[in-house]
């Protein structure tokens, strides 16, 4: 009895330290991909990275998914991988809560001989991950920017000042959006207010911060640079409350369905799209491949890391039908429910 009391409580220890991930089942010899995502707050990666990743491998092979997802917990995400490793995984997708942080899972994993894909966000420091696929991040920035300035010009208030909300500073990525945003509105000679980097990508936090600096430039601004659409949502809750006027151009990144709802009413100028569903397939054929101890040269290389990098596209009112609806990514049902019928039949969503 004290031997089977002892397994039971090792057992649940080991399902504990995963938190919440698809355990595999060990009786087997079927090979563990680790897919490792970052937070629960952006909803691309429970809407879109994971189930397209999973689907991914299930029509490579007979490979099972070891899904776990850190909710912007840096320490959870090195228990979770530190788990994956002791459970055999073959290969881990990595998409990082603190690219620094992240260096000693990649290290741990490389002196296991298991290959790291480094997904969406690169590993700083700790080695050289196998593989790299991500988008041109500071090309982001610059689409953001250039349709911030285009939109101010447009409205005749390119002397407004521009608040910029930027990502985590944490994330690797959201320096590159901010660099690429940065050059192009300083180029443009726009008067930035002031700048912050959001903990976490919070919406709460940004809403916070975009709150306390209209109380102190009130109707100079006239745009808020958001890193993404979460960022961009506490932003415009801020404008809203704060019954802002002329309404301030408002940038976003990821498409989510509700941006896309806000674009479409008004509240929220652009967002950025980025091809999520083909960035997963890669991953998911690059995983295979390295399980199989293939090594994929991928198309370009970052710092000597074979890599791909996919092209984002801007999105306004415009650009809606012919790019996430042309692509598949939200139909016009999806985003035309009965509260933006109006606003879609005036764009001419229908």
């Amino acid at each position: 009895m004290k031997r089977l009391l002892a397994a039971v409580l090792l057992g649940a220890a080991s399902a504990a330290a995963l938190s919440g991930c698809a355990l595999p089942d060990n009786s087997s010899t079927q090979t563990t991909i680790a897919l490792l995502l970052p937070d629960k707050k952006t909803a691309r990666y429970e809407t879109f990275d994971r189930p397209v990743f999973e689907k991914r491998i299930a029509e490579l092979g007979d490979a099972q998914v070891l899904y776990t997802n850190a909710d912007q917990d840096a320490a959870r995400q090195q228990q979770q991988a530190e788990s994956a490793l002791a459970a055999g995984a073959a290969v881990l997708v990595l998409d990082p809560v603190d690219g620094r942080a992240a260096a000693s899972i990649l290290a741990a994993a490389t002196a296991e001989g298991v290959p790291v894909i480094a997904y969406d966000r690169m590993i700083i420091g700790g080695g050289k991950p196998a593989y790299y696929v991500s988008f041109d991040n500071e090309r982001v920035g610059e689409l953001q920017a250039e349709a911030l300035v285009t939109g101010l010009e447009k409205e005749g208030r390119a002397d407004g000042g521009v608040l910029m909300v930027h990502g985590a500073p944490t994330d690797s990525n959201a320096a590159q959006f901010r660099d690429g945003a940065r050059r192009v509105i300083t180029e443009a000679g726009l008067d930035v207010l002031a700048e912050y980097d959001t903990p976490d990508w919070s919406p709460d936090k940004a809403q916070a911060w975009v709150a306390g600096q209209l109380a102190q430039y009130g109707d100079e601004v006239a745009a808020v640079y958001a890193a993404n659409d979460g960022t961009a949502s506490g932003a415009i809750a801020a404008l809203r409350a704060a019954d802002v006027s002329p309404f301030p151009i408002v940038t976003g990144q990821d498409a989510e369905l509700t941006a896309l709802q806000r674009i479409v009413s008004g509240d929220q100028y652009m967002t950025v799209y980025k091809a999520i569903r083909e960035q997963a397939t890669i991953a998911a054929d690059v995983a295979t491949a390295l399980a199989a101890g293939e090594r994929p040269k991928g198309d370009t290389t970052i710092d000597g890391i074979p890599s791909t990098l996919l092209t984002p596209v801007a999105v306004t009112v415009d650009d809606i039908a012919s790019t996430v609806v042309a692509d598949g990514f939200w139909t016009v049902a999806d985003i035309c429910t009965p509260a933006y019928a109006e606003a879609c039949a005036a764009a001419g969503l229908e």
